[in-house]
């Protein structure tokens, strides 16, 4: 198993999730989050802006899985032709998952 987390422009996570969905991923977490990429941060003017909102999107999915997901979240949070700022994903392992009202392991 695998925990993919996605960090995206808020104006994506609908789509996202709607589309994440429609492939088969509906169980998904959503965090508002705050950060700054490698341009460490944004200026306008004469504001410098050093804490970004976004939204953190995440996932256990099974292994075979990785590559889909990927693309399906690159392909819809893209803006444009890709700009700084659209996001980051980060994929981790997960050594065991757990139904709390069950006890069932597994996804």
């Amino acid at each position: 198993m695998l925990l993919v987390r996605a960090i995206i422009r808020p104006e994506k996570v609908g789509i996202v999730l709607s589309e994440l969905a429609a492939a088969g991923f509906p169980a998904v977490t959503k965090l508002d989050v705050f950060g700054r990429g490698k341009q460490k941060g944004i200026t306008v003017g004469e504001v410098h802006y050093d804490e970004i909102p976004k939204e953190m999107l995440m996932v256990v999915i099974n292994d075979e899985d990785k590559d889909d997901i990927v693309k399906i979240i690159i392909r819809v949070a893209k803006t444009g032709n890709g700009t700084f700022g659209d996001g980051r994903i980060f994929i981790s392992p997960v050594e065991s998952s757990y139904t709390i009202s069950t006890g069932k392991a597994g996804l």
